[in-house]
């Protein structure tokens, strides 16, 4: 059976953080590269969608990843393409691709023993917001809850956006015109439980002093709700 393999400890993937490690996910032939952020006593999954042209790299998301794991949420952040494939351009726009990658990448990930059993979510980043989206929509209510950042969910599948049934948090920086009307005309498309979140003062990457901290909180507190506070009901009710 396909399993998550932990990298050296040693290599230099695995150098900022203490619950940072560096994993290899295999998918068909190959292997995904990725950061886990794993806590002592996780209660929850997300796992990252990044941009067009981003990676596990991502100072943004690595940030968010960080902020998720101090709240005792697991973050996985892996490259979404082989090496091979983001050399071509047009792979990084290739949203079917991407989200066929996401679902995998998914499936494998709650297979890891110690994600084993957790409930998981999407954080979905610029165009990433797409395929978190249509994979959410198509695995349905194995994702518990999507949040995007600065995101391009008009870029997912109409069908998609009618589908989810995952609670859904947009949020935009203030400064980001288009992509705010790109947000509010998808916002009226989602039949799930949504909540959308315009940060004063934020451009499209968030890089003003302290919003992407803003960003971090909103992310938690949403997935606090939808992902950890269920999941520890239900096992001290399965505890009496």
């Amino acid at each position: 059976m396909q399993q998550i393999i932990v990298n050296n400890p040693n290599n230099n993937y695995n150098e900022v953080h203490e619950n940072k490690i560096s994993v290899s996910i295999p998918v068909d032939n190959f292997s995904i590269n990725a950061y886990l952020y794993l806590p002592e006593q996780p209660a929850a999954l997300v796992i990252f969608s990044h941009g067009s042209g981003s990676s596990r790299f991502s100072s943004r998301n690595n940030y968010v990843a960080e902020m998720l794991c101090r709240n005792n949420m697991a973050a996985l952040l892996a490259d979404l393409l082989t090496p091979h494939e983001d050399a071509a351009i047009q792979n990084r726009f290739n949203i079917s691709l991407l989200t066929e990658r996401l679902k995998q990448i998914t499936r494998l990930a709650v297979q890891y023993a110690p994600l084993k059993n957790l409930p998981v979510g999407y954080f979905g980043a610029s165009t990433g917001a797409a395929s978190a989206l249509n994979a959410a929509a198509d695995l349905k209510n194995e994702i518990k809850a999507v949040v995007t950042r600065g995101g391009r969910p008009d870029l997912a599948r109409e069908d998609a956006l009618r589908e989810v049934v995952s609670p859904t948090l947009l949020i935009v920086g203030s400064l980001d015109n288009e992509v705010i009307s790109l947000n509010k005309k998808v916002f009226q498309k989602l039949k799930c439980k949504k909540d959308i979140q315009i940060v004063h003062g934020a451009s499209h990457l968030f890089e003003e002093k302290g919003k992407l901290h803003i960003v971090s909180d909103l992310a938690a507190e949403w997935f606090e709700k939808y992902l950890v506070e269920p999941f520890v009901a239900k096992q001290q009710a399965q505890t009496f």
